[in-house]
């Protein structure tokens, strides 16, 4: 059953597919068919969801390491997200970007990015094009909050308010930059950032994805109609580990009482809360046969091809010289 991505239904049902595919994905991580890990989305699913939820397909996203979330919300094929992962010649990008560097230009979504606050010149440059060329898209720049003090995007903010860009920088300020606290890392606050270039900036509870959606949706109405760039930072938690390597490695630097505190506003709760139980019932087996099916998709899928590893290098076509040297 089709439901509009800024209902309830839609916004329980995004957050709930992004929910359970990293469970999911976490459970091929330890089975081995998902090689070097990911990075969990669970407890931010919110904000994925609040956001794309407010954007037309034409728009466009950039994203982080911890990307998973992002891409689906904005409406790209789980199976062939899960393949991604896998690293498959199925998936997205036929298994060349795996976890940190999926994207699906036909969505508007330019690629997960694992340098941190690297893909804000990205969304910008993305932005300014479409206006260039007449087009009156809006590009979001997700990033967490330990890339806030990062150069390349402060001067994308600059860049972005002098030109008035229709651009949205998301801050997913979970409190934590691997492990180092925001109170340890940032200098001031994270909405100064934006204040300094006169960008609007907000502060808005990322763990309920009904009150990320209207403020991402006033940020996207004021882009769209010329308004410039706006910064929202919004404040979560993150449930599992930085990386799944924390899963064996029992790398501790939160307290136990933290996390419990952290993870008593459940963003699928939240969304969840709002519907009937026979609706959010049926939301949710519609999905575990989603993704039942893209598991097995993933899983059964084959490996790329080793002669073709040096396709795709040149956006001409041009490929490496095989057999030693170029």
């Amino acid at each position: 059953m089709d439901h509009p991505p800024d209902s309830p239904a839609g916004l329980y049902r995004t957050v709930r597919l992004i929910r359970r595919f990293e469970e999911r994905a976490i459970e091929l991580v330890h089975s081995g068919h998902i090689v070097g890990g990911i990075h969990p989305y669970i407890g931010q699913e919110a904000i994925a969801a609040g956001v794309c939820a407010a954007l037309r397909q034409d728009d466009i996203i950039t994203s982080t390491h911890r990307g998973h979330g992002h891409v689906l919300a904005k409406g790209a094929d789980p199976a062939r997200m899960m393949a991604e992962l896998a690293g498959r010649s199925t998936g997205l990008n036929q298994g060349r970007g795996g976890s940190m560097h999926a994207a699906d230009f036909s969505l508007g979504i330019f690629g997960a990015n694992a340098i941190v606050g690297a893909n804000g010149p990205i969304t910008v440059g993305a932005a300014w094009a479409a206006r260039r060329q007449g087009r009156d898209a809006v590009a979001v720049s997700f990033f967490g909050d330990g890339a806030v003090s990062q150069g390349v995007l402060l001067e994308s903010m600059n860049l972005a308010a002098l030109w008035r860009v229709p651009v949205l920088f998301v801050c997913e300020n979970n409190g934590y930059a691997t492990t180092l606290t925001v109170a340890d890392a940032v200098a001031g606050t994270i909405t100064g950032r934006g204040e300094a270039f006169g960008i609007p900036a907000v502060t808005v509870d990322g763990m309920d994805p009904r009150t990320v959606l209207d403020a991402a949706g006033e940020a996207v109405n004021r882009a769209r109609a010329g308004g410039g760039p706006t910064l929202i930072e919004c404040l979560t938690y993150r449930f599992d580990a930085h990386h799944t390597w924390e899963h064996k490695a029992r790398v501790r630097y939160r307290e136990d009482q933290e996390v419990a505190l952290g993870r008593s506003r459940d963003p699928v709760e939240l969304a969840g809360s709002r519907l009937s139980e026979v609706d959010r019932e049926r939301i949710d087996a519609e999905l575990e046969q989603l993704l039942d099916e893209a598991v097995e998709f993933a899983v059964g899928s084959p490996a790329p091809d080793p002669a073709g590893a040096q396709d795709h290098l040149y956006a001409s076509g041009l490929r490496g010289r095989s057999g030693g040297g170029w």
